[in-house]
């Protein structure tokens, strides 16, 4: 997911002006120099420099040398305005985890934190770290890195379309359920992606209590695609461990969670596997863990993509960032460590 994380040098710096030179197109560049996109335009628009030309005319092109002594003359300034002074691999390490690896600052901080083979030299508080985003002091990171929450815009209500088979509501599931202390109650999703190109969508899982996420790519937003994800799961765990680890589902109207009989019932002995039960319409704060999970998700997918041609590679690759997020609703455990402890309670042992 992205390329390897580093600095510029000023020998890339003369190779990038060679290459902008000979009109090579950004991604080739990044390609060639082994670093993300963003790093390299941003690297253009520091070394911008305006030229004259033989006829008297200007025009702006990229000078390896300006864009190096702007560089040294950010780092000297890092230094005097930062409490971590010149520990410069301290401010690199926290850039890398927010741009590349989509973590939070505060997560970002804590990972620092307890990664104590790095021999940081000093720490700083979110607030700090916040005010040196905004002030500009950081090389490459910036206020657009953020995984900033976008103001909610009020949707037009539309028809709902009628389960083919009745469900039952979430007015009667068991009330505590509400207080997410017991382990084994999920909350079902899709996440659809680019309209009218993706056929493909995303049946995502996340566990009340854990957030433990679960990400499973179907062919279509159909009721038989999400019955046979489910019939999946089944077969990797088993019928009883099943029962154990998914005791009830909750979703919300859509037609594809329309086959009660065939998402409750067991593939294998036709016996109940699970009770699903489904959310009042336009009421998806009773999926509250579910629509969180599903912006974490968005940090590495953006709305737009095609799923068609997505790997499953990179699907887990996100389920397992996701669970191996720090929380900070859990003091900064994971997912995965709470769902690994829960099924310990339960004696069992699953990779």
């Amino acid at each position: 997911m992205g390329e390897k994380w580093r600095q510029l040098k000023y020998e890339d710096r003369l190779q990038l002006d060679i290459c902008l030179k000979g009109k090579m197109k950004v991604p080739d560049i990044a390609k060639l120099l082994h670093v993300a996109k963003t790093t390299i335009y941003r690297e253009i628009k520091r070394g911008k420099f305006t030229k004259r030309n033989s006829d008297w005319t200007e025009s702006e092109v990229y000078d390896p040398y300006v864009a190096n002594e702007k560089y040294k003359e950010n780092l000297q300034k890092r230094g005097r305005q930062l409490k971590i002074g010149n520990d410069l691999k301290y401010a690199s390490y926290l850039e890398k985890k927010i741009i590349e690896d989509k973590y939070s600052p505060e997560a970002a901080l804590v990972t620092a934190k307890r990664d104590t083979d790095q021999g940081f030299q000093t720490t700083i508080c979110v607030n700090t770290l916040y005010s040196y985003i905004r002030k500009g002091i950081f090389l490459n990171l910036t206020m657009e890195d953020l995984p900033i929450r976008k103001k909610k815009q009020k949707k037009k209500r539309v028809k709902v379309q009628k389960r083919a088979q009745a469900g039952t509501s979430i007015s009667l599931r068991p009330k505590h359920i509400d207080k997410r202390e017991e382990f084994g109650n999920w909350e079902m999703d899709t996440v659809v992606g680019a309209q009218k190109e993706s056929k493909n969508i995303l049946l995502v899982l996340t566990e009340r209590k854990t957030r433990e996420e679960i990400i499973r790519k179907m062919k279509d937003k159909s009721a038989a695609s999400v019955v046979r994800a489910l019939d999946g799961l089944e077969r990797k765990l088993g019928t009883t461990l099943f029962r154990k680890i998914f005791k009830t589902i909750t979703v919300d109207n859509g037609t594809e969670f329309s086959d009660v009989k065939g998402i409750e019932r067991s593939k294998r002995s036709r016996k109940k596997r699970t009770k699903l039960f489904f959310c009042h319409p336009y009421r998806s704060c009773e999926r509250g863990s579910n629509e969180n999970n599903n912006r974490l998700i968005r940090r590495h997918i953006p709305k737009g993509i095609n799923f068609d041609f997505m790997p499953r590679t990179e699907i887990q690759y996100v389920e397992d960032w996701i669970n191996n997020y720090p929380r900070k609703l859990f003091g900064f455990r994971s997912a995965g460590e709470l769902f690994q402890e829960e099924l310990l309670k339960l004696g069992i042992s699953v990779n």
